[in-house]
């Protein structure tokens, strides 16, 4: 089993710049991929971005050029460096990891809200 916990969700003006974090823990060596989602009041979880253990990442289109996602394997922690944040990116992101055996977790999620 895997346990993640995210943090650094808040209230942030468009414009401004947010970081949250994810640690994972339990069985943190079998994980091949972490990634983050997002999901608005009202709306389907949507996919924002993913990083394997090789680095390869990938983004939503909505994000791409404003977001980052990095991830540090010795910390079993996966981080979303979010810039130009606008009202449209207020949502609860939850932090999923996928093991070997293609089980996939998810966190509690983190609430961000931009005020425009």
């Amino acid at each position: 089993q895997v346990q993640l916990v995210e943090s650094g969700g808040g209230l942030v003006q468009a414009g401004g710049s947010l970081r949250l974090s994810c640690a994972a823990s339990g069985t943190s060596f079998m994980i091949n991929a972490m990634g983050w989602y997002r999901q608005a009041p009202g709306k389907q979880r949507e996919f924002v971005a993913r990083v394997t253990n090789g680095a390869a990442a990938n983004y939503a289109g909505s994000v791409k050029d404003r977001f980052t996602i990095s991830r540090d394997n010795a910390k079993n922690t996966v981080y979303l460096q979010m810039n130009s944040l606008q009202p449209e990116d207020t949502a609860r992101y939850y932090c999923n990891a996928r093991d070997i055996r293609l089980n996939s977790y998810w966190g509690q999620g983190t609430q961000v809200t931009v005020s425009s």
